[in-house]
């Protein structure tokens, strides 16, 4: 097999070579106060994109990671951002190149919807997206809205789907008389991380922004893990180390904001990632190396034009997106012993909506779009795929000072054709939803609120065309969610005079969730012949608790977040199966929830993350031997910020999984034990 290890000590050596010459050209004169004050007064508003969803005013449940939480946990990836909220399963496939891919609420990862800026990145192929395969260094903040977000302008495509996770991208605020930001960051870690960064955001006239990021991650991925040969951990073991799990991930963003005038603003972007990943083999007695890699790359671009009014507003999208996917099995279980497949796909999107508010909080929208997906493989069957999407929705909204009402009607439209399948294939659904958020008591700011929603999956291309004997027509898959709760933002402060104040906010959802005809794969004749069909049937009944708290006083604040999960996702499908029937899914705990703390000194910042994820199975029938452990996850971050005269330098020191506990997400993929990350940051 090729060795394709990433090495590092050199190009390590060099970029930090380069940085430190940065560091070293920048005058270290006398500090200009004026200059000083006004920078550190609009730091917290230079980064702030558009508007924040709320948590505590919507009807559907909403959870939000702004910038400020992402830089205080360190997070890179998306799915760093994600596994922080509550609700969520986050299934990781071992090292920073593994696969990362989420569930929220039990629904499965093909029901969430990630959307750049309100826009839907698709992939037909699988259906889901890879979480690892995305950073948030230029977000804003990144959103979870389960069931569907408040927005009226909202794309079709983004009510469609049945959770949606927004990454909002950063906009710069200029001060008078500037015209270019600039961002310099490295940070390094154990196994070989390194990830620099560049950040260039320059006001081209009064109306006019451009910002470019970019970054390069890479990692060697081998750290050390305990390989036990027994289920119980109490047997034979030996100290071994991960392999084939190199990575490197490089990604380039350019943004356009453009507001033509107070009511009419235009957003471009044009978003290109290109990667390599080692696939790490399961590790299963003394086989822990795996023998696969996949290239991939990734283009979109994308225009939205917005223009508001008090009777009349309207939102038009349109976006170009071109995938190409390289695997690789160098062991695979073939005459040559090599597999090689490749899948390009390309996808044309438009989205318009229409909002009109003829009464005072009450408001109607429409909302068009239309998609031309192809795939291209190098299969011997079915090597050419389309898909044509037509969703249409029409909402409608009542708002009081008090009550909040929203209900919306979808229409899915799906026509698709293989090329080995003599028939077209179609699907039509009309999809409901309904919300309401209600404030009971007029002097107190306690909310309730609830929905049901109807979400409807048409099979990806993998379920219908790929890897099955023979070619089997599938049923979309229909979720039905319900949920109700309450909200509760509370601000307390001890004097007019005083600065020293205290903010509390609690949510309570309780949900209901149930998937019908359910997708699942069976063997047909043996592991190498399958076919999918719909058998399952999924009922979810959960509960989510998240508590904030932030206190300040004078010169310091401490931030608290505190999350809880209850989630029973049980396995109705057949009812004369008794080793299943009645079980909770794979990879679903009964109990999860974490903690955050972050407190902020004049010296000093000191931030603690702790996340805890109860035991699970890794197979469909419940037993002693597919149990998995429970686990605790903790890491310590310090950081403090200097101001060398007209830049600014943060420094950031992260201790992970600080008790160097081994732990599983995935079964036979054990995770990173302690490690360590450093981060340094310039700011002109």
């Amino acid at each position: 097999m090729r060795n394709r290890r990433i090495t590092s000590h050199t190009t390590q050596r060099c970029l930090w070579i380069v940085l430190i010459g940065m560091l070293s050209a920048v005058p270290l004169s006398a500090q200009d106060t004026t200059r000083s004050t006004q920078r550190q007064h609009l730091e917290p508003v230079v980064i702030s994109g558009g508007r924040k969803p709320s948590a505590t005013l919507s009807q559907a449940p909403v959870q939000v990671v702004d910038i400020e939480k992402i830089e205080r946990t360190g997070a890179v990836l998306l799915s760093d951002a994600v596994k922080q909220m509550a609700g969520v399963t986050l299934r990781d496939y071992g090292g920073v190149g593994g696969m990362k891919t989420m569930s929220a609420r039990g629904l499965g990862s093909q029901f969430s919807t990630l959307t750049i800026d309100g826009v839907a990145v698709n992939d037909c192929q699988n259906g889901q997206v890879d979480l690892g395969r995305y950073m948030v260094g230029n977000s804003a903040y990144i959103s979870l809205s389960n069931g569907q977000q408040e927005e009226m302008l909202l794309s079709a495509r983004a009510t469609a789907a049945g959770n949606i996770i927004n990454m909002e991208t950063r906009q710069p605020l200029f001060m008078p008389g500037q015209r270019t930001q600039l961002r310099l960051g490295l940070e390094g870690g154990s196994f070989g991380l390194l990830s620099p960064t560049l950040s260039i955001d320059r006001r081209m006239g009064r109306r006019l922004t451009m910002t470019f990021w970019g970054n390069y991650l890479r990692s060697d991925g081998d750290y050390p893990f305990t390989l036990y040969y027994t289920n119980d951990h109490n047997g034979n073991q030996s100290r071994e180390r991960r392999e084939h799990s190199a990575m490197w991930l490089a990604t380039g963003d350019l943004n356009l904001f453009y507001d033509i005038s107070a009511n009419r603003q235009l957003t471009a972007k044009a978003h290109y990632v290109q990667g390599y990943h080692e696939l790490p083999g399961p590790v299963i007695f003394y086989a822990s190396k795996g023998s696969e890699d996949t290239k991939e790359q990734l283009f979109f671009a994308q225009v939205r034009y917005r223009e508001t009014h008090p009777k009349i507003s309207f939102q038009l999208i349109g976006k170009y997106q071109y995938t190409t996917d390289l695997y690789e099995d160098f062991h695979a279980p073939t005459i040559t012993r090599y597999l090689k497949n490749e899948y390009n796909q390309q996808e044309g999107y438009l989205s318009g909506t229409l909002l009109w508010t003829p009464l005072k909080g009450f408001s109607a929208s429409l909302s068009s779009d239309a998609a031309l997906t192809a795939l291209e493989s190098n299969l011997n069957r079915n090597s050419q795929v389309n898909r044509t999407t037509l969703l249409n929705v029409l909402a409608l909204q009542y708002n009081h000072r008090r009550m909040n009402i929203k209900g919306n009607l979808l229409a899915t439209v799906v026509d698709e054709k293989a090329c080995d399948n003599p028939a077209d294939i179609r699907y039509r659904r009309l999809s409901p939803y309904v919300g309401i958020s209600f404030k009971p008591m007029e002097k107190y700011n306690l909310r309730l609120r609830y929905f049901y929603k109807e979400t409807y999956r048409v099979p990806n291309f993998n379920e219908m065309y790929y890897f099955v004997m023979p070619l089997d027509t599938l049923h979309p898959e229909c979720a039905t969610q319900y949920n109700i709760g309450i909200t509760l933002p509370l601000a307390v402060r001890y004097s007019k005079d005083s600065l020293s104040q205290r903010y509390y906010s609690l949510t309570i959802d309780g949900y209901r969730n149930r998937v019908k005809d359910k997708i699942i794969a069976v063997p047909r004749q043996n592991m190498f012949l399958w076919s999918t069909m719909n058998l399952g049937l999924v009922d979810i009944t959960g509960l989510d608790v998240k508590a904030t708290m932030d206190w300040e006083w004078e010169r310091y604040s401490l931030s608290t977040t505190v999350t809880y999960s209850y989630q029973r996702a049980l396995d109705h499908s057949d009812p004369n199966e008794p080793k299943t029937y009645g079980h909770q899914i794979p990879y679903t705990p009964l109990h999860s929830g974490g903690l955050t703390l972050y407190l902020k000194t004049p010296w000093v910042n000191v931030g603690y993350n702790c996340m805890v994820v109860g035991e699970r199975y890794y197979m469909q029938q419940n037993s002693d031997d597919s149990r998995m452990a429970a686990y605790t996850d903790q890491g310590i971050t310090i950081d403090r910020t200097f101001e060398l005269g007209f830049c600014d330098v943060r420094l950031q020191a992260q201790v992970l999984n600080i008790f160097d506990v081994q732990y599983e997400v995935v079964r036979s993929y054990p995770m990173m034990g302690r490690n360590f990350r450093i981060k340094l940051e310039v700011k002109m």
